[in-house]
C-alpha cells in the first residue's frame, strides 16, 4: 500500500511502488488532465506540483512520492467555481492552440509564480524551458503569465477584433 495526497485528498493505493506517478494519475485516478508526452521527463506534459517544486511525472515512481502533497492541473484552481488566475490568463489570453501541451505548462508557470511574484522574462524563460509546445505559443505563455504577475497589461481588444474578422 502507499498512501498518496493528491489535489488535498489521501489516498491508499495497491499499487506497485515502482509506478510512475502518471500511470497512477491518469490509470488508477482517472485524473487525465496530467498529459503523456514524451516519457522521458523531456517535454514537460506530464507536470505536476509535488511539495510546491514542478516535477516530471513520467519518470517518478509513486515510492518518492508517498506521504508529500501532490496537485495535478485539476487542483490547481482555488475552488470548483473557480479559476487559478492563470488558467484565466490563458482564456483571456488565448494561449493554447493544441493544447496538449498546456496543462504542463500551467503547472510550471503556477510554480514559478508561486515562488516569484513578479519575475523577469529570464526567470520566465528559465522556469519555463522544460516544457516544449509544438504549436509555439511561448509567446503567448509568456504574456499570459507576465499579466497574472502584473508585471504587463492586457489589452482584449485586439483579440476581440481577430474574433470579429474570423467568425465573418
Amino acid at each position: 500500500m502507499t498512501t498518496l495526497t493528491i489535489n488535498g485528498i489521501t489516498q491508499q493505493l495497491e499499487v506497485d511502488p515502482s509506478t510512475p506517478l502518471l500511470w497512477v494519475l491518469r490509470e488508477t485516478l482517472d485524473l487525465t488532465g496530467t498529459k503523456f508526452g514524451c516519457g522521458m521527463a523531456q517535454c514537460g506534459a506530464c507536470t505536476v506540483h509535488v511539495a510546491g517544486n514542478p516535477v516530471r511525472s513520467c519518470v517518478t515512481p509513486i515510492a518518492a512520492v508517498a506521504g508529500l502533497e501532490i496537485t495535478t492541473i485539476e487542483g490547481l484552481a482555488p475552488g470548483p467555481d473557480q479559476l487559478h488566475p492563470l488558467q484565466q490568463a490563458w482564456i483571456d489570453l488565448q494561449v493554447p492552440q493544441c493544447g496538449y501541451c498546456q496543462s504542463g505548462q500551467l503547472m510550471s508557470a503556477a510554480a514559478l509564480l508561486a515562488s516569484n511574484s513578479t519575475p523577469s522574462d529570464e526567470d520566465i524563460d528559465k522556469a519555463m524551458a522544460g516544457n516544449i509546445c509544438r504549436c509555439g505559443m511561448y509567446g503567448r505563455i509568456k504574456n499570459a503569465i507576465k499579466t497574472v504577475a502584473g508585471v504587463q497589461h492586457f489589452d482584449p481588444a485586439p483579440l476581440a477584433l481577430n474574433k470579429e474578422l474570423t467568425n465573418g
